[in-house]
């Protein structure tokens, strides 16, 4: 199956467009009729979420995607339409699902999310591409989404192997791959052997509280990012991408924010090992600096045992708001997750699994009072995958 871009193999794309190694497992179900290749996609995660320490909480939520895609040639060229979808709206509280130290987006448009994931919205891509080949290995391309995500950050955690068995969002989320859904995106790019260059413009808010609309908003932001695939066992880009007043609470503030990251994904008999590094910076204007390291590893052996682990580092400035007095303070969060899963039951290409994952933290003594001394959280899911 070709690549939607250029001229490789599709298992070398990601969300929106971004690459990931072309050694990568892909998901899916394909069939082709007529002149179209069709492809789908889903997951859907029930969990049991247990957070540790005094702003901890439980609650039972399930985190699920459904994607769709269908390409033919048009012209001299390929046309791509791409749709991705998530019932997250119903099955995900307004104010999220508890997540120890996480912040970013609001529940109602007046209170910010603190220690829980937002849900995502229903509509997460609808999106077309074009791509027109220039060579025997290049090509332009421009895609256009509404929603859409613009050529910055890595592929969004969800669509990236090493991720996507982690049942929870990580919380460098904000300062890698957040723009996944940005409501109004248009990106042109040229992709040639393993280098690929593309930028976008785009509207830089992220979504509001209304997780069941289309929002319409004006392009205010730019991005462009490098990346480069020198093997089919590796993936690099670097990216930047200037976001006007991307958060609703903050609506003077823009942001710049820099990323940086590197796949490898190791693939032998039916199994399958990749890891991500990544880094991100956002520079506040008005406002300070932070900075994002993500590491996180999993492997498959065999389709049936999967490890997966996730260390990071963020600086959070967002954790108290209002009159308290450590608002506005920044503090260094330090967190390790480990996990397993087990498929239990292969029907076809729906595939069924159970796991746990354990996380740990370190941050500064004077979070202590707030979180307690040594908070632990677990989560035990059942994950169905199309």
């Amino acid at each position: 199956m070709a690549g939607a871009l250029g001229a490789y193999q599709a298992t070398r794309e990601s969300s929106g467009t971004s690459w990931v190694p072309e050694s990568s497992p892909m998901h899916g179900f394909h069939r082709n009729i007529g002149a179209w290749h069709g492809m789908v996609h889903g997951s859907a995660t029930l969990v049991w979420d247990d957070q540790g320490g005094k702003r901890g909480d439980e609650e039972l939520f399930s985190a699920n995607m459904f994607m769709a895609s269908a390409s033919r040639k048009l012209g001299p060229g390929s046309l791509t339409l791409r749709s991705m979808l998530s019932l997250e709206p119903a099955t995900v509280e307004d104010d999220g699902y508890p997540l120890l130290f996480q912040t970013g987006e609001t529940e109602d448009g007046k209170t910010p999310l603190i220690d829980a994931q937002h849900p995502h919205d229903l509509f997460m891509e609808m999106a077309t591409i074009y791509s027109l080949p220039l060579g025997a290995d290049s090509s332009v391309f421009a895609y256009l989404g509404l929603p859409g995500e613009p050529a910055l950050g890595p592929p969004t955690f969800m669509h990236r192997h090493s991720g996507m068995e982690i049942p929870e969002a990580p919380l460098s989320h904000h300062w890698l791959d957040s723009t996944h859904i940005s409501y109004g995106v248009f990106t042109l790019g040229v992709a040639s052997g393993p280098f690929k260059l593309d930028g976008s413009i785009f509207n830089g808010r992220e979504p509001d509280e209304d997780r069941w609309n289309i929002e319409t908003e004006e392009f205010d932001s730019v991005a462009a990012r490098l990346s480069i695939n020198p093997t089919e066992d590796w993936a690099f880009q670097v990216s930047v991408g200037d976001l006007h007043e991307p958060e609703q609470l903050e609506p003077d503030v823009d942001i710049l924010r820099s990323t940086a990251s590197a796949i490898y994904n190791r693939k032998w008999d039916e199994s399958d090992w990749q890891t991500t590094l990544a880094v991100g910076r956002n520079d506040k204007d008005p406002g300070d600096s932070s900075e994002a390291f993500l590491l996180e590893s999993t492997v498959t052996f065999a389709h049936v045992n999967t490890w997966f682990a996730r260390v990071e580092r963020v600086d959070k400035d967002e954790l108290f708001t209002g009159a308290h007095p450590l608002a506005g303070e920044e503090f260094t969060i330090d967190k390790l997750s480990l996990g397993y899963e087990r498929e239990i039951l292969m029907l076809g290409n729906l595939t069924l699994a159970v796991g746990v994952l354990g996380s740990l933290y370190w941050f500064d003594s004077a979070l202590e009072p707030f979180y307690g001394d040594d908070p632990r959280s677990f989560m035990v899911f059942l994950r169905g995958r199309l």
